[in-house]
């Protein structure tokens, strides 16, 4: 077990060496395709054990035990031999195997997760020395398994700092939290069609794992999770993730949500909890916009994943998403509509606003938790403010999130009042005729006070602007719409 808490620092010192590494993102990914291997290779050893008939769909020669472990018989492969090796043998190998439809998943992913992996480290006796700390990893010890899975979490934190690679990353506590207040049942099915590394996913599973009994629960619980991720390299951790957790069959799909169209989804395609953080702040291409009604067709990001979600939530199923402030204001044609397709077919029962550096260092965008089910109309939808912890100025890398921080909100959650503190509401909860009415649709309720000027980042500071001024751009029109209409339609 003391091997494990030096673990990646012992890997870091190592790759610092090579000259084919360059920094924290490609370090990262370097390691990653590297422990896939060795924990699909535990794998193997007990799928083979429970299966009298069982064959890998990774050649011989190109299975972990068969070069990467060092049988101290002094003729492992190091040096040129084994960087010819893995570039030469190993990667084309696992890039190309023969994978179909009819291809079981626990097989078909290792050729999706070598789709577009990368062999950075150029020295040979480096690379060895990497293999050789990895293959010390004993997971087949349940105890040593568990702690490497706390391991394999603080790899997807220091993702966070490795430039663009945060977005795949949503704090612990929040998807603790979310799945925790989602409250899973044996037998439902979750899915987040932008899954990333996986986040959501294992807090449903820990949340979930404390209502199985019986085997037959534990197989339903194997079975209840379902993603989608459209970015090799989070797919690839995801997939880690899910090994990690005894998923053996992880229904995670190498693959873009937003290329097919909403309104060909089927009852099975749906799913009873959706759990989501989508990517915003990007746009898609316009071909994305034909895969959704002309009304909802938004170029925003998460606007759209906020579309299929409604559309791939079955019936009494139940959905937490997270959204950026600028969904909740926002006033241009695509938003209006995809709120008013929310608040009058489903029931926003919660809107949590988040406190702003939640996400820090990646962006200091505020954020929002949705609750909603598909039980019918809303009636009445509460807001409440989640404050800054006491002694706390904002979260950091070092002081970041904890899932004691939402002790207020779970406290509040099934005993509801309303609260106003200084003047400026906290938690208030308002109408379905107040929102679509004297409101139209802006949902930006129980916000911050700001008693001090907030210096954002650039990017963000461009993004927030672009956000406000496609609002005032909707707004300006709509007026001049009316008035138009009012003239008798000369313009």
């Amino acid at each position: 077990m003391a091997n494990l808490s030096g673990f990646v620092k012992r890997i870091r010192d190592i790759m610092r060496n090579d000259a084919g590494i360059n920094g924290d993102a490609q370090r990262i990914e370097q390691i990653a395709w590297m422990l896939f291997l060795k924990v699909y290779a535990t794998k193997e050893e007990d799928w083979e054990f429970d299966e009298d008939d069982y064959e890998s769909v990774i050649p011989e020669e190109c299975r972990w035990e068969n070069w990467a472990h060092d049988d101290r018989s002094g003729r492992t492969m190091t040096g040129d031999t084994l960087l010819d090796f893995v570039n030469n043998t190993l990667f084309p190998t696992l890039k190309n195997l023969p994978v179909d439809a009819s291809t079981p998943i626990k097989k078909a992913i290792v050729q999706t997760t070598f789709a577009d992996a990368n062999n950075y480290m150029k020295d040979g006796v480096l690379l060895r020395q990497v293999i050789n700390v990895i293959d010390e990893l004993d997971l087949s010890d349940g105890e040593e398994n568990h702690a490497f899975g706390e391991i394999y979490e603080t790899i997807l934190k220091e993702l966070q700092s490795a430039g663009s690679a945060g977005e795949f990353y949503t704090p612990r506590a929040v998807t603790d939290f979310m799945a925790k207040m989602i409250n899973p049942r044996v037998g439902e099915s979750m899915a987040d069609y932008a899954c990333g590394t996986g986040g959501f996913l294992t807090s449903w599973l820990k949340e979930l794992r404390k209502k199985v009994v019986t085997t037959e629960d534990m197989e339903k619980y194997s079975d209840s999770i379902y993603g989608i991720e459209k970015k090799q390299f989070p797919y690839m951790l995801c997939i880690t993730n899910m090994l990690l957790h005894d998923i053996d069959v992880p229904r995670i799909y190498h693959d873009n949500t937003l290329l097919r169209d909403v309104l060909d989804y089927t009852e099975g395609d749906r799913a009873d909890v959706i759990l989501m953080n989508p990517p915003y702040g990007g746009s898609e291409k316009n071909d994305v916009k034909n895969h959704f009604p002309s009304d909802l067709a938004s170029s925003e990001t998460a606007d759209l994943f906020m579309s299929v979600i409604m559309y791939r939530l079955k019936k009494n199923g139940r959905a937490a998403v997270i959204l950026p402030d600028g969904f909740l204001f926002g006033t241009d044609n695509a938003k209006v509509n995809i709120k008013k397709k929310l608040l009058s077919e489903y029931n926003l029962h919660t809107v949590i606003r988040l406190p702003g550096s939640v996400f820090s260092p990646y962006t200091s965008i505020t954020t929002n938790i949705l609750f909603f089910d598909n039980t019918g109309r809303t009636e009445r939808t509460w807001f409440y403010r989640l404050d800054m912890p006491e002694g706390y100025k904002h979260f950091s890398k070092t002081k970041p999130m904890k899932l004691e921080h939402f002790d207020p909100v779970v406290e509040w959650w099934n005993n509801r009042t309303e609260i106003n503190i200084d003047g400026f509401d906290k938690a208030k909860c308002y109408s379905y005729d107040e929102l679509t009415g004297e409101l139209g649709f802006n949902l930006d309720r129980c916000g911050y006070p700001h008693e001090e000027e907030e210096i954002l980042d650039p990017m963000d500071l461009i993004q927030r602007y672009e956000e406000h001024r496609a609002s005032l751009n909707a707004e300006i029109d709509r007026v001049l719409a009316d008035i138009t209409a009012i003239l008798g339609g000369k313009s």
